[in-house]
């Protein structure tokens, strides 16, 4: 009986080759070879070695069999396959053995699978495109038995021994979402697979069979040391290691160092769980991207799965400069959430995001709701804990940013030959040529939009420096009127912006652009990402760079480029928006703010005149306020940092900024960029061309914004 049933196997085997046609059995074997691993894939900072989380559906990082101890391949073999290396892919002996100790168990005691069997199995399962072809590759027929049989046989005249072990050690699955032997060592011990001991090996290799049967991490780790010392006693039987040492090993005490490996952005390590909003853009940017897939869920799946290395554009000397200044401002648990996003320009590399937030799903604690209609149905507030993206590249609307919007207005009509020394009669109120609603607090004179200036000490004759230095609205509500307001929202969308609500994309359509004189007031919602990139197109000499969160993509084996050919990576997408001396017109009005002083022209006076002396070097900028003071604004600008902060309550539009918190954002800014820029080389500011202090003379030329580089 025992002989029969070693040779009918191999009978059928011949016979399935003739059933199955060569090229399918061929095809099987090539998916063998190349099957794909789930692998995790690991983002970092931008030096390369700082991890900021992982992604993964299966925790699996491949290695090779030489950074695998010896004792661990001998477990493995010990446990699973003691004759792995004298046949020839199936085990005519240890089937026989199998059918005895079944037959006299009655039932399945034994199973007679070899390492290689085992491989076939999990690659077949692995590279499967179906939930059927799944099911063809696990179900417990006598058919799938063979076919497993057929390719273990082929397999082993195309891979040698040592191939395939590796190869096991790197699929199989050890419980605790550990795939592969760099994964289990990590998981239960904390440690690389190289340093794996005789009994730890053997632990590891006992779970493969059963991981919850034998789970060491359990309440009851009897089973787990009962088979850890029966895989002991398996080496020994195959002379992999003495009767001495083994008895030390199953002396032991089975001791863990368990390790929860992060995963997506809810797992940044908690000392730097700031980084989570950083990593929250740098998801919802790879999930845009088509190179990524066909859809957003393909995107996500090819992160998970794919074993990339994501090195980021994140600064960790920038970020904790960032996070710094906004938690020693706004505490954390306030209703108010002071954030900054700081980008190099030139580039769009984000470098930091920070705000007094907590990252986390986990709102439990999270304080009452500043909205009194929702505080009185129990609605909690977004704080301390939060994943919204309230700095800017997911789905919030954003907030209001109030005349940082001004910047817009002055470079359309830069751009159109009026020089920086235009003059302008600016009274305390002005009535525009725009109507505005009936019950508006602006209107005069019937129905029209009459703005003030925020101090009646602004009201007289003003250029663009000293109009923009201190923010006088009534000048440039007139400079709007002569420029129009549509040149103003098309020179924002250059920059960057976009329209994130249905009233701001109808203002912005051109039927509406035209009439939209509270543009250039900020009356739109926009992110301190947008406005970050918008104001640093000045430093970079107009060249306006989509903010990036990543520097570089490999795929397993150093691939860096996709099937297309296509870089993983895609690099900075930038375009000439304005033209560089117009750049450096709109640059030059900005010192005016911060008390750099312009190179140009006279300020007479600044919103933000401390900036500079803080800053410590040159830099330019712009602040801005709302109506009500519901949202503060400041951006500040050198050569090799711009940053946009804002402080606003999310929650509440109407929650008004205290008077003591408005200066928060501009002293942030001007700490953090003197704290990251420290021991960097002081650069300075190319001054506009002489013309712009002049009279009028023709409009800069301009570069189509769909050049890109």
């Amino acid at each position: 009986m025992v002989v029969a049933v070693l040779l009918y196997p191999l009978v059928a085997i011949g016979g399935l080759g003739v059933r199955q046609g060569a090229s399918e059995i061929s095809a099987d074997l090539g998916r063998l070879k190349i099957a794909p691993l789930s692998q995790v894939s690991r983002v970092f900072a931008a030096d390369g070695t700082t991890l900021i989380t992982q992604f993964y559906e299966e925790y699996r990082i491949p290695v090779p069999i030489e950074a695998v101890s010896p004792h661990m391949q001998h477990a493995i073999v010990a446990a699973e396959d003691t004759r792995f290396f004298e046949h020839n892919g199936v085990d005519a002996r240890g089937i026989a053995r199998a059918f005895v100790a079944n037959q006299r168990a009655g039932g399945v005691s034994q199973g007679a699978s070899t390492i290689t069997m085992q491989y076939v199995r999990m690659s077949l399962r692995d590279s499967a495109d179906s939930p059927e072809e799944i099911f063809a590759a696990t179900e417990q027929t006598p058919t799938r038995k063979l076919r497993e049989m057929r390719l273990a046989i082929d397999l082993e005249k195309q891979l040698d021994k040592q191939e395939i072990l590796e190869r096991y050690l790197n699929a199989a699955y050890f419980g605790h979402r550990a795939y592969g032997i760099y994964a289990a060592a990590e998981v239960y011990f904390s440690k690389t697979p190289a340093e794996l001991t005789v009994g730890e090996s053997a632990l590891l290799a006992g779970l493969v069979q059963a991981p919850s049967a034998y789970d060491p991490a359990g309440s009851d780790p009897t089973a787990a040391h009962d088979r850890r010392n029966y895989v002991i006693d398996r080496m020994v039987d195959s002379a992999f290691v003495t009767p001495a040492d083994a008895y030390v090993a199953q002396t032991e005490p089975i001791t863990l160092k368990l390790h929860e490996p992060s995963n997506d952005c809810v797992d940044v390590a908690p000392a730097v769980n700031h980084w989570g909003f950083f990593c929250d853009l740098f998801k919802t940017w790879w999930m845009s991207r088509p190179e990524y897939g066909r859809n957003a869920m393909e995107r996500l799946d090819f992160l998970r799965r794919g074993g990339l290395t994501v090195v980021t554009t994140l600064d960790p000397k920038t970020q904790a400069a960032a996070f710094a200044q906004m938690t020693s401002r706004e505490k954390i648990g306030s209703a108010f959430a002071l954030g900054t996003v700081a980008v190099e320009p030139g580039t769009g590399n984000v470098r930091a995001m920070a705000v007094n937030r907590v990252y986390s799903l986990n709102q439990a604690g999270n304080g009452r709701h500043s909205d009194p209609r929702r505080a009185k149905f129990g609605v909690r507030g977004n704080y301390p804990a939060t994943v919204n993206p309230l700095l800017g590249g997911g789905n919030l609307p954003g907030y209001q940013a109030g005349s940082t919007f001004k910047l817009f207005t002055m470079l359309a009509a830069l751009e159109r030959g009026m020089p920086l020394g235009t003059v302008i009669n600016s009274p305390q109120r002005y009535q525009s040529k725009w109507k505005t609603e009936w019950n508006s607090p602006t209107r005069c004179n019937g129905l029209y939009w009459c703005p003030s200036n925020a101090s009646a000490s602004m009201s007289g004759a003003h250029t663009m420096w000293s109009g923009f230095g201190k923010s006088v609205n009534t000048f440039f509500v007139q400079l709007e009127e002569r420029v129009g307001p549509e040149a103003a929202v098309r020179m924002a969308e250059r920059l960057g912006l976009q329209w994130h609500t249905d009233i701001d994309r109808l203002q912005a359509s051109p039927a509406k652009a035209r009439t939209w004189g509270s543009f250039t007031l900020g009356v739109a919602d926009t992110s301190p990402l947008e406005m970050a990139g918008a104001y640093a197109t000045l430093v970079a000499d107009g060249k306006y760079c989509a903010p990036l969160p990543v520097v570089s993509v490999t795929a397993p084996g150093g691939v860096t480029v996709n099937g297309d050919g296509k870089p993983l990576a895609p690099g900075p997408s930038c375009a000439q928006a304005i033209a560089p001396e117009v750049a450096r017109g709109g640059l030059d009005a900005a010192r005016c703010v911060t008390g750099y002083q312009a190179a140009a022209g006279k300020c007479n006076g600044g919103t933000a005149p401390a900036v500079y002396k803080l800053v410590g070097r040159p830099v330019a900028g712009k602040t801005g306020t709302t109506d009500d003071n519901r949202a503060i604004w400041f951006i500040g600008m050198t050569p090799s940092l711009t940053a946009a902060a804002f402080i606003a309550d999310p929650d509440n539009p109407f929650h008004t900024v205290a008077a003591d918190d408005r200066t928060k954002p501009k002293e942030a800014v001007a700490y953090l960029l003197r704290d990251a820029l420290a021991g960097t080389p002081v650069l300075g500011f190319t001054p506009p061309p002489s013309w712009m202090a002049g009279k009028p003379t023709k409009p800069a030329k301009h570069t189509k914004p769909a050049t890109r580089t």
